[in-house]
């Protein structure tokens, strides 16, 4: 009779998917190796190889299960009003981006080590994202549309996306005063945004 999963399961590999991809952000993903994983998450290769069967696979379930649960957290903000659903959204992202620096720098510089399948479905992800900021945008400026709307939402997400890079927790801004700051910006300036 086959042995069911371990009531911690879905615990350990979430510790694994974490203490990876650290690892694999501050090694570099093509330098990078199981055994090293293993030995920066705190367990054996063959308990790493029983949850991923190559590096790949653990690279693709760090990015899938960030990515999905970013897409789940924008999902559930509901507010009404443009502006207020705006700032939801964007508190949202950039709660969710906290203790994710090394999954940001994985998407950014490990996506292209996956399968083309693989590479679909996170950037399937990416671009639900960048759709449910933009509507937010549209919604706040109608005419704003193609070009020029996905500059400015991809000018909001840079915003967000690079905040890891020089904010230093317990000194200057706080993320959430960052969150509004971004979001102020985004309002004040949309109305100037000619259409």
């Amino acid at each position: 009779m086959p042995r069911g999963l371990a009531r911690d399961h879905e615990d350990k590999r979430a510790a694994i998917r974490k203490g990876a991809a650290g690892y694999f952000a501050e090694h570099g993903f093509d330098r990078a190796s199981m055994a090293g994983a293993a030995k920066a998450c705190g367990v054996s290769k063959a308990l790493l190889y029983h949850y991923h069967a190559s590096k790949e696979a653990l690279l693709f379930d760090i990015l899938d299960t960030h990515l999905s649960d970013l897409v789940a957290v924008v999902s559930e903000v509901q507010e009404a009003a443009p502006d207020i659903r705006l700032k939801a959204l964007i508190h949202a992202i950039l709660m969710a981006y906290r203790d994710a620096d090394a999954e940001h720098r994985l998407q950014l510089d490990a996506l292209n080590a996956l399968d083309p399948g693989q590479r679909a479905r996170l950037r399937a992800h990416q671009r639900r994202l960048v759709e449910t900021l933009a509507a937010s945008l549209a919604a706040l400026r109608p005419g704003l549309q193609g070009d020029r709307l996905q500059a400015a939402t991809m000018s909001v997400f840079g915003m967000l996306n690079w905040f890891f890079l020089w904010h230093r927790p317990g000194r200057g801004i706080t993320r959430e005063a960052y969150a509004d700051l971004v979001a102020d910006l985004a309002l004040g300036g949309l109305s100037g945004v000619p259409l």
